[in-house]
């Protein structure tokens, strides 16, 4: 591949000034919207390309395409190394080995592997060694009341295929967990606990250590839903103990498409297959098949080759800033975050006051202003923010609202930034005559 330069030298703590510089390797943050220049501040839906991401997958399409696993030519061999070159880069950024990061879709293909992956071994299907993740009637999955629907929906769906019972572990008043209440959730009969690690709403961190803990104790599986994490924070799956987890790249500066589920190796080789096809079996007759080894058993069909290859150059831009500086400067950012929104009447902040530990996003609600409004006439000042219930509705109905508006931040955004949303953000009301 070409050789990569980068805006910043490597290691280089993030401030105004170097995040100002980081700008230039992202094209799209030139943008006027309305007749002014964009502040873009939807990251935790999707962010932004650099220059080394775009180019990566162009330099693919141009000099290496071709499918991989599958030829001896020249351009499958190079594409096939470069496929698991990225799979190795990536793995090794999470904390993982090459063998137990399986290539999906997006984090939702991720979450929904693991569990058709149980309710297949709950069906009999995988032999002696898929016992272990059978569920039946009398078993119990435990989630949380501030989940996506991505980590929610698909336990539902398993819970109703094996009898299990779905349990959840309520939230506080401000939308963060309520760890007292864990420990009563977590009983005996629970098989898995799947939670998320940073709260695409409330923005509140989980205490991972102490869930893994209350799981251990009762021999459940612990899933981690990692989109608004792996992004933000350093992480190390081996290290949190977690049996699964999944994360997005279009989340973390890579190409739509692409996304990973991390399990632990012993655990991927006994897991059922899910998707099947081509690609992922050594041997197959009239009647049954014989699979590959973990990763590939779970990787059916033509794969995202150069997807895969650009979210390799997304973590490459992200070691090369380093992923404590990373989180530092979005903790930063999400501190005047959430003292500007305390700042305002008629604002309410969602998860964890000013002052506590919080990723770089803030939800609000608006009193007497619906939170389309809010968008709309923060559009029009080229304010990109999120709106609607964000694929949470369980937590907003838990806050005792249906919807809110919500600012999230990433590398390429200035205390200026935040500064531009609060101060727009301060005349909505009275523009709306509330």
């Amino acid at each position: 591949m070409s050789t990569v330069s980068y805006a910043l030298e490597p290691n280089t703590p993030l401030t105004n000034e170097s995040v100002t510089k980081l700008k230039e390797d992202f094209p799209i943050l030139n943008t006027e919207v309305n007749g002014h220049p964009l502040t873009y501040l939807d990251s935790g839906a999707t962010s932004q390309n650099p220059l080394q991401v775009i180019n990566a997958e162009y330099d693919f399409y141009t000099k290496y395409n071709s499918a991989v696993h599958r030829g001896a030519h020249t351009l499958a061999v190079e594409s096939t190394d470069l496929f698991e070159d990225a799979r190795a880069t990536v793995a090794n950024f999470v904390g993982a080995q090459e063998n137990e990061l399986v290539w999906t879709a997006n984090a939702t293909e991720a979450l929904n592997l693991v569990t058709y992956a149980l309710g297949n071994a709950s069906a009999g299907i995988g032999g002696e060694q898929a016992k272990k993740f059978a569920l039946a009637e009398g078993d119990e999955i435990v989630v949380t009341e501030q989940e996506h629907h991505a980590n929610l929906i698909p336990w539902q769906i398993l819970a109703q295929k094996t009898g299990a019972t779905l349990r959840w572990i309520p939230l506080e008043s401000n939308g963060t967990l309520n760890y007292e209440e864990a420990e009563k959730v977590i009983t005996e009969k629970a098989k898995v606990v799947a939670f998320t690690h940073v709260s695409n709403v409330a923005g509140s961190i989980t205490d991972v250590a102490t869930l893994v803990k209350l799981a251990r104790k009762v021999g459940a599986f612990v899933v981690l839903d990692a989109c608004q994490s792996v992004p933000h924070l350093p992480v190390d799956f081996h290290a949190l103990d977690v049996d699964f987890a999944a994360f997005s790249g279009h989340k973390m500066l890579a190409p739509t498409g692409i996304g990973a589920l991390y399990g632990k190796a012993d655990l991927l080789a006994d897991l059922p297959v899910f998707l099947t096809g081509g690609s992922m079996i050594t041997k197959v007759t009239m009647t049954e098949a014989e699979f590959m080894a973990p990763p590939t058993k779970f990787e059916a069909g033509t794969q995202k080759v150069s997807q895969a290859i650009g979210l390799a150059a997304a973590v490459r831009y992200l070691q090369n800033i380093g992923m404590e500086n990373v989180h530092a400067w979005e903790a930063q950012l999400g501190q005047r975050l959430a003292e500007g929104i305390e700042s305002l009447d008629g604002v309410r902040l969602l998860g964890p006051a000013a002052g506590q530990e919080r990723a770089g996003l803030a939800s609000i609600h608006v009193d007497g202003v619906h939170p389309h409004d809010v968008g709309q006439l923060l559009d029009t000042q080229g304010i990109a923010v999120r709106v609607g219930h964000h694929c949470a509705q369980p937590l907003h109905r838990a806050l005792g609202i249906t919807a809110s508006t919500r600012a999230s931040a990433y590398i390429y955004n200035t205390t200026d930034d935040v500064d531009r949303f609060i101060e727009e953000l301060a005349k909505v009301r009275g523009y709306f005559g509330v």
